[in-house]
C-alpha cells in the first residue's frame, strides 16, 4: 500500500486546529422516593444558566415535590389540571409551543420548577433575550427515558432536588492528551529523517543515487510557498463548506479519514515489520515480489478502520482504536508531507494561526446565533446539523449531542477521569485536533531532517520539540484559567518559530536554514559522487581511448 500524494487531500486533517469544550451547562436532578429515603437517582438535566442559574451545591438546593404532566405539553393554562401545580417541580412534555411559553404558563400557575422531557436529544433551552426576565423558575431539560425510568425506580411519589456542581477547573486526561500530542510529534519527525531499511545497505554512490531518485518521487508531496497558499484556501472552504452543509458532508470526512487512517497504520506498521528478518515468504504477482506477511498486514489494517467505521459512535471502547488510527494518521503525515525550508514552515504556521484566530474570535460577529464557526464544526452543530449548541469552551466535546449527529474524527480524544456532572450527562472527552499535532509537527520535521543534512546532532529538532511540549503546557494553562475557547496555534506557533529562530541566530546558520538549500541543492556527497561517476562512465565505456 502506497502513501497517498495529493497534500489538497490531507488539507481535511487540519480543519480543526484548537482544543474544544462544550460550554457546561449540565446540571444534576437528584430524585427521591416519599415513600422511602433509602430510593435515590440522580439523572442528568440541561438548562439555560442565563434563565435561572441553579445551586452550585446540594445544602443550598431546595427540595420539591415533583409532579408528572408529561401527558401535557403545558402550552396553556388549559393543560394544568384541576389540583393545580403550586409549588411543585413540574415535567412536561415537549411540544410545539417555545419553552418560555410553557415557563410562563408554569409561572403563573405557581409552579417551583419547570422540566422539559425531551425525546429528541437534550439541547440547552434557548429563547428571545429580551423575554429572560420574565422567567422567574428554574427550567432545565431531561430525557423522556430518564422520566420513565424515575418513576419505575422511585414510584408516583417524589421529591426533587435541582443542583449544577461546578466543572473541575483542571482533569489528568488532558495530561494523556498532552503525551499523546508530544510523543506523535517527536516519533513523526524523527521518523521523517530515517532512511529506509533498504537504502541502509546500499554503497554510498547507490544510497545518493536512490536519495535522489526518492526526492524526485516526492515532489508532489513537498509545500513549496505557492501550494502552501493553496493549501490554506483549501482549509478554509473546507470549513465553510462543512459549517453549511454538515450533515452531509461529515461522511464525506468519515469516508477520507477511514481510507487515510488505514494507510497511514500499514505504513507505520510496515516500517516496522520490514525490519524483523524472519517470515520473508513472497510470491509474484504482475512481474512484482509481494511478501505474505505484508498482505496479512494491510487486512489487519483494512480489518481495524471498518470496525472504526462500524463501532465509531460507541463511545465507552471505540476512542482506543480512533485515538490509535489518529496517531498513525499524524505519523504517516509527518513522515510523507516535506517542508522545503523553514520560510515555507513561517508561511504555513501563520497563515494556519491567523485562520485559527479568526474562525475562533471573529467568526461569531457573523453567524446568526453569535458562536465561532470552528466550534460550531468541532461540536457537530453547524448551521446544516439540524440541531444547536450554544457555546464552547476548552477541552470538551458536547456532551448530549442530538442522536442523528456525527462527530468529525479529526481529534485525537480522552475520556475526562475526574468524576462530575459532565460524566453523569455522558461521556465527556478532552480532545486535541490533528492539526495542533501537524502543523507545529511539519516544523519539527523540518528541523530533524536538517540536522540530518547538515550536523548531525539533533539541535534543532531537540529544541523545536521541547518548544512544542512548552507551548502545549501553556496552552493548557490558558485553558485552565481562562475557561474559554482559545486556539492552541496562538501558543504552539510563536514558541516553535521563535525558538528556531534563536537558535538559528545563535548557529549562525539563519541564512541557510531559512533558504532550505540543503533540500533544493545538490548535497556534497552527492555532488561528489555524481563528479566520480562522470569521470569514470567514459573510461569504462572506450577502453581504447586510453
Amino acid at each position: 500500500m502506497a502513501t497517498g500524494r495529493g497534500w489538497p487531500a490531507a488539507a481535511v486533517s487540519l480543519l480543526l486546529l484548537g482544543v474544544f469544550q462544550a460550554e457546561a451547562q449540565e446540571g444534576i436532578l437528584r430524585a427521591s422516593s416519599e415513600e422511602t429515603s433509602l430510593k435515590i437517582r440522580e439523572y442528568c438535566i440541561i438548562f439555560n444558566a442565563q434563565w435561572m442559574p441553579l445551586p452550585s451545591t446540594l445544602t443550598n438546593a431546595t427540595n420539591y415535590q415533583l409532579q408528572d404532566l408529561t401527558s401535557t405539553e403545558l402550552c396553556n393554562s388549559s393543560d394544568v389540571p384541576a389540583e393545580g401545580i403550586k409549588d411543585k417541580l413540574v415535567v412536561v412534555k415537549r411540544g410545539n409551543c417555545t419553552f418560555i411559553e410553557k415557563a410562563r404558563v408554569a409561572v403563573g400557575n405557581h409552579a417551583k420548577a419547570l422540566l422539559i422531557a425531551s425525546t429528541s436529544g437534550l439541547i440547552p433551552p434557548s429563547g428571545n433575550t429580551s423575554e429572560y426576565d420574565q422567567l422567574q423558575i428554574p427550567v432545565a431539560l431531561i430525557s423522556f427515558d430518564d422520566v420513565l425510568s424515575m418513576k419505575k425506580v422511585l414510584g408516583n411519589q417524589i421529591s426533587a432536588t435541582l443542583y449544577s456542581p461546578p466543572m473541575p477547573s483542571m482533569d489528568y486526561s488532558i495530561l494523556i492528551i498532552f503525551f499523546i500530542a508530544v510523543g506523535t510529534v517527536a516519533l513523526g519527525s524523527y521518523w521523517s529523517g530515517i532512511e529506509e531499511p533498504e537504502s541502509e545497505s546500499l554503497s554510498p554512490e547507490s544510497r545518493s543515487k536512490t536519495r535522489r531518485g526518492s526526492k524526485n518521487e516526492d515532489t508532489a508531496n513537498i509545500l513549496t510557498p505557492i501550494t502552501v497558499l493553496f493549501f490554506v484556501i483549501i482549509v478554509i472552504v473546507m470549513i465553510v463548506l462543512l459549517y453549511f452543509f454538515y450533515k452531509w458532508l461529515v461522511y464525506v470526512v468519515i469516508a477520507i479519514f477511514s481510507v487515510a487512517s488505514t494507510i497511514s497504520l500499514f505504513n507505520c506498521l510496515s516500517a516496522l515489520v520490514r525490519r524483523i528478518p524472519y517470515c520473508k515468504c513472497s510470491f509474484m504477482c504482475s512481474n512484482r515480489r509481494i511478501e505474505v506477511r505484508l498482505v496479512v498486514l494491510a487486512l489487519f489494517c483494512m480489518s481495524l478502520a471498518a470496525v472504526w467505521v462500524v463501532f465509531r459512535n460507541n463511545d465507552r471502547w471505540i476512542w482506543i482504536l480512533h485515538d490509535c488510527l489518529g496517531v498513525a494518521f499524524c505519523l504517516n503525515f509527518l513522515k510523507t508531507l516535506k517542508m522545503p525550508h523553514f520560510k515555507s514552515c513561517v508561511i504555513l504556521l501563520v497563515l494556519l494561526l491567523i485562520y485559527d484566530v479568526f474562525f475562533v474570535f471573529i467568526t461569531p460577529l457573523f453567524t446568526p446565533n453569535h458562536e465561532s464557526i470552528m466550534v460550531e464544526v468541532a461540536t457537530g452543530s453547524g448551521s446544516g446539523s439540524g440541531e444547536k449548541t450554544t457555546g464552547a469552551n476548552l477541552m470538551e466535546l458536547a456532551v448530549a449531542p442530538a442522536p442523528h449527529n456525527e462527530n468529525l474524527p479529526v481529534v485525537i480524544r480522552v475520556p475526562r477521569l475526574v468524576p462530575s456532572v459532565a460524566t453523569l450527562c455522558g461521556i465527556p472527552f478532552s480532545v486535541l485536533g490533528f492539526g495542533d499535532i501537524i502543523v507545529p509537527g511539519l516544523l519539527v520535521a523540518y528541523c530533524r531532517r536538517f540536522d540530518v543534512e547538515t550536523n548531525g546532532y539533533n539541535i534543532y529538532f531537540i529544541l523545536c520539540t521541547i518548544a512544542y511540549a512548552a507551548g502545549m503546557i501553556l496552552t493548557f494553562v490558558v485553558l485552565i484559567v481562562m475557561k474559554m475557547a482559545q486556539p492552541a496555534l496562538l501558543y504552539l506557533v510563536p514558541c516553535t518559530l521563535i525558538t528556531c529562530t534563536i537558535t538559528a541566530i545563535t548557529r549562525k546558520e539563519l541564512r541557510i536554514f531559512w533558504t532550505g538549500s540543503v533540500y533544493e541543492m545538490m548535497t556534497p556527497v552527492d555532488a561528489a559522487s555524481e563528479e566520480t561517476a562522470a569521470l569514470i562512465e567514459p573510461v569504462s565505456e572506450n577502453p581504447s581511448e586510453i
